[in-house]
């Protein structure tokens, strides 16, 4: 039988979901891992911004907060006796954090990002916030959530010794149609950005003004009072992952909008992607090289470029959604679920133990998600 592996996690977030994707991610992922029979510590940095607006007390692994760098000495021998320690992007302090795990991890020092084209662009930028170049080669493992060209960037530019596609994934079983009463025709959730916000407001606002006669909304925190929002457009300030499969449920359909770092990266998956799909919610979405690797366009995912193509879908027959919503669901089931990914992550893991500082065989360029 072969032994359970016990794992630190390093992360931004896992017991507060609010302006961030990490905590919806780690949720998912690490609760699947530690099904399997495996250990987890997670240490979360204190953040006030957090503290105030936690939705998760977390119950299938040891979690534990830490108010400093410094304080991570209380967690040595966990560090130092585990198979592996991960850091995640936009941990606080995280070159100080990675570089103090890459000097006294007993096992592997991971690295996973969650943010790969911001990351990159950071990296040529100069802008060392939480990884920098030289803490790069050090992380035996380098888990990310952009696929193609971005991994053999990592390898042949900042020398990872093996970087790895671990992309966001969803609870199935938390994640499923629930049959709510129809609330609005399109939706979106998200915390506001500045380089989505051209895109939303073509794809839903625009689309808002022209039909008056459907219902909108827009989920998440952080818009400046300075939008103006159509008066058919509900706004929600956010809503918690345990209400999200309700929210995906009540959306005839919901909107993904892909930041700028990651449609020029092309593989990066967001984890609304997944939520919806595992809803059974038929997804419009930008266009983003890859995408067609993930869902079949047109046929598991609806895509659009303009306000017109919106409207098209919004006014087709309902079947239209419907089988679009059936089909994204079976395609999420069948390949992109939690437990899809603790098997990646337990696989990586178990070759990275067993080869030690060996690389391991390099991933395809050509077909990202083929390897989830």
């Amino acid at each position: 039988m072969t032994a359970p592996l016990k794992i630190v996690v390093l992360g931004l977030s896992l017991s507060s979901s609010w302006g961030n994707g990490h905590a919806t991610t780690y949720r998912a992922l690490l609760s699947a891992f530690v099904a399997r029979g495996h250990d987890v510590l997670f240490l979360e940095r204190d953040r006030p911004w957090y503290a105030a607006h936690r939705d998760l007390d977390p119950t299938f692994c040891r979690f534990a907060l830490y108010q400093e760098v410094a304080d991570l000495e209380a967690w040595r021998a966990d560090i130092v006796a585990a198979d592996a320690v991960i850091v995640g992007s936009f941990v606080p302090d995280g070159i100080a954090v990675g570089r103090w795990v890459q000097e006294i991890a007993g096992g592997l020092a991971v690295f996973y990002d969650i943010d790969t084209p911001v990351t990159l662009a950071r990296l040529e930028a100069g802008d060392a916030e939480y990884l920098s170049p030289d803490l790069i080669p050090g992380y035996e493992l380098y888990l990310s959530f952009t696929g193609g060209l971005a991994l053999r960037r990592l390898e042949q530019v900042y020398g990872s010794p093996a970087a790895r596609p671990l992309y966001c994934s969803v609870d199935a079983e938390l994640y499923r149609p629930l049959g709510r009463p129809e609330r609005w025709d399109l939706s979106y959730l998200g915390t506001y950005s500045e380089d989505r916000q051209p895109t939303l407001e073509t794809l839903l606002l625009e689309t808002a003004r022209r039909a008056p006669h459907l219902r909108f909304c827009v989920a998440g925190p952080q818009y400046p009072d300075s939008i103006a929002w159509p008066a058919n457009v509900e706004r929600l300030e956010h809503v918690p992952p345990a209400e999200h499969p309700a929210f995906y449920s009540a959306s005839r359909f919901t909107l993904n909008v892909t930041r700028a770092d990651m449609i020029a990266a092309g593989h990066s998956p967001s984890v609304r992607l997944f939520e919806a799909a595992a809803c059974g919610t038929p997804i419009i979405s930008d266009v983003w090289p890859g995408l067609d690797e993930l869902f079949i366009p047109g046929e598991e995912i609806a895509l659009a470029t303009g306000t017109q193509a919106v409207l098209d879908l919004l006014n087709a027959p309902p079947e239209v959604g419907e089988r679009i919503g059936k089909a994204g669901r079976a395609r999420i089931l069948g390949q992109h679920t939690a437990r899809h990914r603790a098997l990646k992550l337990e696989s990586y893991l178990r070759q990275a133990l067993a080869t030690s500082a060996v690389p391991l065989s390099a991933p395809s360029e050509v077909s990202a998600y083929a390897e989830i």
